[in-house]
């Protein structure tokens, strides 16, 4: 059973578990609505591993060394984590980068990285006896949730933008998920999911709220640690939208390095589309809170976040790791999204596809080069959108079942 405490990121006042603490409540009245989420709490362990993880997510040992669980007898049978460290010999040839590694993030139970985070919170919500679970989200963290609150025999309540890919809404809906799209966008939906919940006493995993979502997604850090089998990459490329993978990534490898288990941190990289910079102005213009943006419109729904929730927190973990970001085009997304399937085999939505257009940018920037250790985070599968991936292609037309004319089509491409 791993003992922890909670410690404000601002104010480092210090607090003990209970169910109804998610902020510190000193810097919580500094709140304002739609800004950066303030007294976000930080989980310490008192007594951190001493060697190198081994195990995954849903490993009941795993967990009790290395997360804030307090019964991990309660754990559900549900295959979170665990997902493979691809080598990709294709892309590293293409690229030129022989030290370049995909984590394929795509394999969890939902289709993305969001089961890391909501599998934790879902246990958390088992050990306070609670029996809902909700939170906001622009598709995937909704989905997750309703998958690990199926597992966990919990009730979930999701509030998502309404222009969600339809193909999310209908996988939190078979779930079991009580579904409310809202009309506006996920900040409107976020402020919806946070007064229902202190309405009606619900436990509340919006990220950057929830302190456990961070810890959640530290396992993907653990994870990578042990598959390279010789330390931390050198680089790590981030899907960014509210800044909690970045967060939780930062927190994991923080933890690796406090008991030894590897030498220095690595630099993490934030992608952001041009359409939802918030984040990365911040990084560039040295602000120590991201500045919202009047409308967050990309291909990628899953990184459209005009106020970044998490951005204090964010930011102070990329200045931690001298750490940068970076914007990339609609355009940009789309090529990566056919150019990581056709030279990998994975099928990435959109704001997963962003590492890799982010990494070409990265390059030309100078702020990666070719010899580097590189690890892609892909964080979602493409089934999730599959218009956006019509969007990057050209579906042939058909022809009759006659060899001749299937010969003359080959000739001509």
């Amino acid at each position: 059973m791993a003992e922890f405490h909670f410690q404000c990121v601002e104010c480092a006042e210090r607090y003990d578990e209970r169910p109804d603490l998610l902020v510190c409540p000193a810097c919580a009245a500094k709140q304002r609505r739609g800004g950066a989420v303030r007294g976000v709490l930080r989980v310490v362990l008192h007594d951190p591993p001493e060697a190198p993880p081994r195990g995954a997510l849903n490993d009941p040992e795993f967990l009790a060394a290395w997360l804030p669980i307090r019964e991990a007898g309660i754990i559900p049978d549900f295959p979170v984590g665990g997902t493979p460290l691809l080598s990709a010999p294709r892309l590293r040839e293409r690229l030129g980068m022989p030290e370049l590694w995909v984590k394929d993030d795509t394999r969890n139970p939902s289709g993305s990285t969001k089961d890391r985070a909501s599998l934790l919170v879902a246990v958390k919500a088992l050990e306070y006896g609670l029996d809902t679970v909700a939170a906001a989200s622009t598709g995937n963290a909704a989905t997750a949730l309703a998958a690990c609150a199926a597992a966990a025999g919990l009730r979930s309540v999701v509030f998502v933008p309404a222009a969600a890919p339809r193909a999310k809404l209908v996988q939190m809906m078979c779930y079991g998920a009580r579904v409310f799209p809202v009309e506006g966008d996920y900040d409107d939906a976020f402020e919806l999911a946070r007064t229902a919940c202190e309405r009606f006493g619900w436990y509340n995993r919006n990220t950057a709220l929830n302190p456990f979502t961070i810890e959640g997604k530290k396992t993907a850090a653990l994870e990578i640690a042990f598959q390279l089998g010789d330390g931390a990459p050198g680089t790590v490329i981030v899907p960014t939208g509210d800044g909690v993978i970045l967060s939780g990534l930062a927190k994991g490898f923080a933890d690796l390095e406090s008991c030894g288990a590897i030498r220095e941190r690595p630099r993490l990289i934030a992608v952001q589309p041009e359409g939802s910079p918030a984040i990365a102005r911040a990084v560039r213009e040295g602000l120590p809170e991201a500045t919202s943006v009047d409308r967050a419109e990309s291909i990628a729904d899953s990184l459209n976040v005009a106020a970044p929730r998490n951005s204090i927190l964010c930011l102070e973990d990329l200045r931690a790791c001298s750490g940068d970001a970076v914007l990339v085009s609609d355009d940009q997304i789309r090529a990566a999204i056919t150019e990581l399937a056709a030279t990998t085999g994975v099928f990435a939505e959109p704001a997963g596809a962003t590492v890799l257009a982010g990494l070409r940018v990265a390059l030309a920037e100078g702020l990666v080069v070719r010899k580097d250790r590189v690890v892609l985070l892909v964080t979602g599968t493409g089934l999730k959108d599959v218009p956006a991936a019509e969007s990057c292609i050209t579906t042939p037309a058909s022809l009759p079942p006659d060899l001749e004319i299937l010969e003359r089509r080959l000739k001509r491409s």
